[in-house]
């Protein structure tokens, strides 16, 4: 089929190259690094993170309710190819520019890529061009996580109460 790491619970895999379309559907856990990929990426997600370093089809992102997703969009024309009912794009943190850098090292490790290679040579400007695509309410859980942990709250309680 025309299906990469459909329901992945968890490990790592990195992809030298334009992966087909459904890529990493319903994944929970897993971490994956990709090239570009078609149609429907990141549908139904749950959790886990992917990084896309090139082009992304339509409908990335219908059904994401965890997760995220990190995508390279050097000409800022991604998020026409999103499907916005679940998920917001967004600008990257300083975190997730560490997170991420370090998964397209790995990648670059594992695959050799030169498209990875290129990237990080120019890493100052090159991370200025990936977007972040991030389901609303689990964004919303994971600010309620970190202000319990600053407030020093059951962070259970904190959880509940965005489901308000």
């Amino acid at each position: 089929g025309n299906v990469c790491l459909y329901g992945a619970t968890g490990g790592e895999a990195y992809f030298q190259g334009h992966v087909g379309e459904r890529f990493c559907v319903r994944n929970s856990g897993g971490v994956a690094v990709a090239e570009g990929v078609g149609d429907h990426g990141c549908e139904y997600m749950t959790g886990g993170r992917v990084v896309i370093l090139g082009s992304a089809g339509r409908n990335f992102g219908a059904g994401m309710s965890g997760g995220m997703a990190f995508v390279y969009d050097s000409n800022d024309t991604f998020a026409t190819r999103v499907n916005h009912d679940m998920v917001d794009v967004e600008r990257l943190t300083e975190d997730d520019f560490n997170t991420i850098k370090a998964d397209i090292e790995r990648h670059v490790g594992y695959t050799n890529s030169s498209r990875g290679a290129r990237l990080l040579a120019d890493w100052e400007n090159e991370k200025t061009n990936f977007r972040k695509v991030i389901p609303r309410q689990y964004k919303r859980v994971l600010e309620a996580l970190e202000t319990a942990q600053q407030l020093g709250v059951d962070p259970d309680t904190a959880v509940m109460a965005t489901a308000q």
